[in-house]
């Protein structure tokens, strides 16, 4: 046997997968608490004790990882104009696994740089000016960044003109610094995947020691990439396929954790009726969004609060009800559902997630009236045509109808222009394999593919 060992360690969990590369096969997972306050390898060897070991004992040829422990890649981003520069680095940011704490826009100000040092982010990803164009900007927010009291790795991906110059402004006070293509070279031409690749390569190089992942790394061949990385890595494998082994085509996945709901998707997202012009910046075909605020558990009030009244309703509970299970999940936040009304709040929770986050991933549809008549614009991606969706995290795993959680991500006929996918074949990822597929693809792609195939199930 040839096995591979592919480890997650989540800010909760840290989950680990075996795999057989010769029979394409999972020999077994397991989960156990993460344990980065005390020594990272304690909840590794936690999970791995609960797969029951051949005789000789474990032999692996690949020890892979990814990892989102320590709050996971948290960055601040920065850029020119707010819709323009700053977006498209709020993107490569979110294409590379990390989760955007705040973008800043223009100028920055004393105000914002105490914002900065009290989100203690771990990278600072500065854009600014397409290529040949505004130059001053970039540089002033060098200039103002250099001023911080805390050193951080800096990503810049602006104005190649300044960029070099913006660069040793930043090495004065910040002993990591790396350039990159700009984000958006040309008016509103997005160009993410050098970004995205720098910032990969400093999560490796620099990000893994700070948050204490690397005495793992003694016994791992290293630390890939972040979680969500991984995850997006699967789902364009599985989108796309390999060699002459089909994928599904384009799809979504909507993970809900218990701190954040991410959405991926692998669309064109172009508009699929006549007559609809788009407006905005062009949308990457591999898409990723993360929702800080509709996590289960850690942002369970926030979720609750957004949801309002929609979830009271859908519960059939009074609000002292609705508050009362939320203590609850304060006091424990790893809580599993102990009654049958626990449950129904988690499924109510759970479907509240998928839909808000899938309303916010997804495009818009609004009507111009001119003195030609009426005009569709499209913001975003027009995902109502996507026939897959793929549900992901442990309140879809463990409650016995993960489908009507899902359902939340299905179109809605009273809010029309909300461009979710209509008619969509649901999926579950029943195993919790995505980010482990995403680690395989890097040494093995076909058999992750075909994995992915064999163990995602429909629901």
């Amino acid at each position: 046997m040839q096995a591979v060992l592919l480890i997650d360690f989540g800010s909760t969990y840290t989950k680990v997968t075996i795999v057989d590369l010769d029979r394409e096969e999972i020999v077994g997972t397991a989960r156990a608490g993460t344990t980065i306050e005390t020594n990272i390898m304690d909840g590794l060897k936690a999970a791995l004790a609960q797969i029951p070991e051949p005789d000789g004992g474990w032999k692996f040829v690949r020890k892979l990882a990814c990892s989102s422990a320590a709050g996971g890649l948290k960055m601040i981003a920065s850029g020119l104009v707010k819709e323009l520069t700053a977006e498209a680095a709020r993107r490569a940011a979110l294409g590379a696994g990390a989760r955007v704490l705040e973008v800043f826009s223009y100028e920055l100000t004393e105000q914002d740089l105490e914002r900065i040092a009290h989100l203690k982010p771990d990278i600072l990803l500065l854009a600014g000016g397409t290529d040949g164009g505004n130059r001053e900007v970039i540089l002033k927010n060098a200039e103002m960044l250099s001023k911080l009291p805390i050193g951080l790795p800096v990503v810049i991906a602006g104005n190649k003109v300044v960029a070099l110059q913006a660069a040793d402004i930043l090495k004065k006070r910040h002993g990591t610094v790396v350039v990159a293509d700009n984000v958006m070279p040309e008016l509103g031409a997005l160009s993410v995947e050098s970004a995205r690749l720098a910032i990969r390569e400093v999560f490796l190089t620099h990000i893994i020691q700070a948050k204490g992942l690397d005495k793992a790394e003694e016994y791992l061949e290293r630390i890939l990439m972040p979680t969500p990385s991984a995850v997006l890595s699967a789902a364009e494998l599985l989108a796309e396929g390999h060699q002459s082994e089909p994928g599904m085509g384009e799809l979504m996945i909507v993970d809900v954790g218990g701190a954040t709901t991410d959405v991926h998707s692998i669309a064109k997202g172009d508009p699929s009726k006549p007559g609809v012009m788009l407006k905005g910046l062009p949308e990457p075909y591999a898409k990723r969004t993360v929702e800080g605020d509709l996590g289960m558990r850690y942002s369970s009030e926030a979720l609750v609060e957004t949801a309002g009244k929609p979830l009271r309703d859908y519960l059939g509970w009074t609000e002292d009800q609705v508050t009362s299970q939320l203590n609850l999940y304060k006091k424990d936040p790893l809580r599993i559902p102990q009654r049958s009304e626990e449950e129904k709040f988690d499924v109510a929770l759970g479907r509240m997630a998928v839909g808000l986050s899938v309303d916010r991933h997804v495009g818009t549809i609004e009507v111009v009236y001119t003195p030609f008549g009426a005009s569709y614009i499209q913001n975003g991606k027009d995902l109502t045509p996507l026939a897959v969706v793929i549900g992901t995290g442990g309140v879809l795993l463990h409650h016995p109808d993960p489908l009507e959680i899902l359902q939340g991500a299905s179109f809605n006929p009273i809010e029309p222009t909300i461009l979710k996918p209509q008619n969509p074949v649901f999926y579950l990822d029943s195993q919790y394999i995505l980010a482990a597929m995403g680690l395989l693809r890097e040494v093995s792609p076909l058999v992750a593919l075909r994995m992915m195939k064999k163990y995602i199930v429909k629901l």
